[in-house]
């Protein structure tokens, strides 16, 4: 069961429903709070925290369901008084107003809460979060919303990679969630999928169900090898370095002086992939041994280069150690 060994892994929020409380309907949404709060009570058995999304508008994105925007305050207490622990804070049917207005409203509340709650900010790169959201929040999105398809998830990718010195410790580029095991894409894309979510230090959020997941999306999705990379404390994202049409190279330095790698074949046929130590920031003279995350295995005493055969839309990931 993928939610017993989750915390194990790095991943430690359950997705709650969208939610939001006003004065109008207040006992519709205490109860349905209540529920929510019965609902999760088996995930603290796993240390899964628990994650809300409202609206920064009038009304949810069906239209069907009142936002918080002019209730920030009275929300986020209750939020807290529930035990959330992760806000996304959408921007469906906004009102035409600024989110450079309207979503510091909400993170002075959740800091007035009370409680330590992570607030995503979801307004789809629209006015360029990463250029102003770090004083607000801990993560925004930097592209309208992922599909399961090749051509949306790797378009997202590209949008995300333009941002990525803006992104560090406590405020993270977020390219929406990940994809991987809802059916569409081949296991290959999704090995690639994940593998640069992880390199660019995506907050990797789970997209698939995870009761129904199959065994390969489980073995996907809980490599600690490629976690560990997306979790590591340097918290430098990861970036395109290096683009021969359709072959690229995406790396980024980790703690230690190691070096994270991504050898990735976006073209339609088998072709080989190569890095230079020039494209990824280590001496012509290092010698590293090349740790390959997906297949576990170690080379050592590895000069000048990292080559690899790669199939049609798939990668090669790798952590290299300076020897």
């Amino acid at each position: 069961m993928f939610t017993a060994k989750a915390s194990s892994l790095g991943f430690t929020l359950m997705l709650g429903m969208a939610i939001t409380l006003t004065k109008a309907t207040l006992f519709t949404f205490i109860t349905l709070g209540e529920r929510e709060q019965e609902k999760r009570k088996p995930s603290f058995d796993y240390h899964i925290k628990f994650n809300l999304v409202s609206f920064c508008r009038s009304q949810t994105c069906s239209g069907t369901m009142p936002g918080s925007l002019g209730h920030e305050e009275q929300d986020a207490k209750t939020f807290a008084s529930w035990g959330v622990d992760y806000l996304k804070y959408d921007n469906c049917n906004n009102p035409g107003t600024s989110p450079k207005e309207r979503y510091p409203i909400m993170s002075k509340a959740l800091l007035n809460s009370g409680r330590k709650i992570f607030f995503s900010l979801c307004e789809w790169g629209q006015e360029d979060p990463a250029t102003w959201a770090s004083s607000i929040g801990n993560s925004w999105r930097t592209t309208d919303d992922i599909f399961d398809n090749w051509d949306s998830m790797t378009s997202r990718a590209d949008l995300n990679d333009k941002w990525a010195s803006y992104a560090g410790p406590g405020g993270w580029n977020d390219p929406d969630m990940l994809e991987v095991g809802n059916g569409v894409m081949t296991t290959e894309e999704y090995r690639s999928h994940f593998s640069i979510w992880a390199l660019v230090k995506a907050p990797l959020l789970i997209g698939c169900d995870v009761r129904s997941m199959d065994y390969t999306t489980l073995m996907l999705l809980s490599n600690k090898e490629v976690i560990a990379v997306n979790q590591d404390g340097l918290g430098v994202q990861g970036k395109k370095v290096k683009s021969d049409g359709n072959l690229e190279v995406w790396a980024g330095p980790l703690s230690t002086n190691k070096v994270a790698v991504v050898l990735w074949n976006r073209g339609s046929s088998r072709a080989t992939v190569t890095a230079s130590w020039s494209d990824i920031g280590l001496n012509s003279t290092t010698v590293v041994k090349a740790r390959d995350l997906w297949m576990h295995s170690t080379k050592r005493s590895i000069k000048g280069q990292i080559s690899a055969d790669i199939d049609s839309h798939a990668c090669k990931m790798y952590v290299l150690s300076p020897q």
